[in-house]
């Protein structure tokens, strides 16, 4: 019972990590143009640290060693992000006037004023994302198999692709590049989770949240003074938080130094790809079918 408790703790830690990391990012881009709010800034934190906790408890993941909590980080960084953007997309009622991109679901760059037609288009997504997970299950079988981590990573990133592209290209126009940049992205990072978990889906679904991560934190912390396309063209209102968001990056700054620990704790005492291929290429042997591709 203290094993699970310890679990629980640490996973609400990376929970909030994951949640923090978000909403500083979050806060360091939009603040200037549409203020700060603490609710919408703690809201990130705590919903990281439920879907920590969550996953946690279903996954049983062994918390004492580095590579589960980098695995935890990408999951519930994916699953925060997926309730919030989903709340603003289909349930949030709010002036997209503001923005030069809606935020809310759109057709050809329109917002759907309906809220029902808004739950429904959101209903729809839904089962659309289950029944892609039910179809990775069911395709890959096995567990064990770097081809299947990376093809898994590749249908993550072309959903968040094509649902980026619908959202921005009816006003900024369709980038091939862009387009291509959450797919390969997935992928990579797909491969590098994979052998510390050692299953292609939950690998995919954490590259998830390391792809939004990456893309995030380097468009914010790279070009701080270009606004993100949803406020381009658009007057800066608070410009006085250009300095208060300054104030944020310490935190910003311990979450990177704390991941990069982790990172080079794997590398000198965790499971490295050859541990997840000797495994592998023995469960094959054992089963005479091939497994590992």
């Amino acid at each position: 019972m203290n094993a699970m408790n310890s679990a629980i703790g640490i996973a609400a830690i990376v929970g909030a990590a994951s949640g923090a990391d978000a909403a500083i990012w979050g806060m360091y881009k939009d603040a200037a143009y549409e203020g700060f709010s603490w609710t919408r800034f703690v809201r990130s934190i705590l919903l990281g640290i439920a879907s920590a906790v969550a996953i946690q408890l279903v996954l049983m993941l062994d918390l004492s060693n580095a590579g589960p909590m980098l695995v935890l980080f990408g999951l519930s960084y994916a699953a925060e992000r997926v309730l919030v953007e989903g709340w603003k997309m289909f349930v949030r009622e709010e002036d997209q006037s503001k923005y030069t991109i809606p935020m809310q679901f759109a057709l050809k760059g329109i917002p759907v004023r309906s809220r029902a037609r808004r739950l429904a288009a959101g209903i729809v997504t839904g089962i659309a994302i289950a029944g892609l997970a039910f179809g990775v299950l069911a395709v890959f079988r096995s567990e064990n198999s770097w081809t299947y981590a990376g093809t898994a990573g590749l249908i993550a990133g072309l959903f968040i692709a094509v649902g980026g592209a619908w959202k921005d290209a009816p006003i900024e126009g369709f980038e091939f590049l862009k387009f291509w940049r959450s797919p390969a992205l997935t992928v990579l990072f797909s491969l590098m989770l994979f052998p510390l978990t050692g299953n292609a889906l939950i690998a995919a679904i954490a590259a998830i949240g390391y792809e939004h991560a990456a893309s995030e934190n380097y468009k914010t912390f790279f070009f701080p003074m270009r606004p993100r396309g949803k406020f381009a063209g658009k007057p800066m209102e608070f410009p006085a938080l250009l300095q208060t968001r300054r104030r944020f990056v310490p935190v910003y700054a311990a979450i990177r130094l704390v991941m990069l620990w982790l990172v080079a704790d794997v590398l000198l005492h965790g499971n490295l790809p050859s541990d997840i291929v000797s495994r592998c290429n023995s469960v094959s042997t054992e089963r005479n079918v091939e497994t590992c591709q």
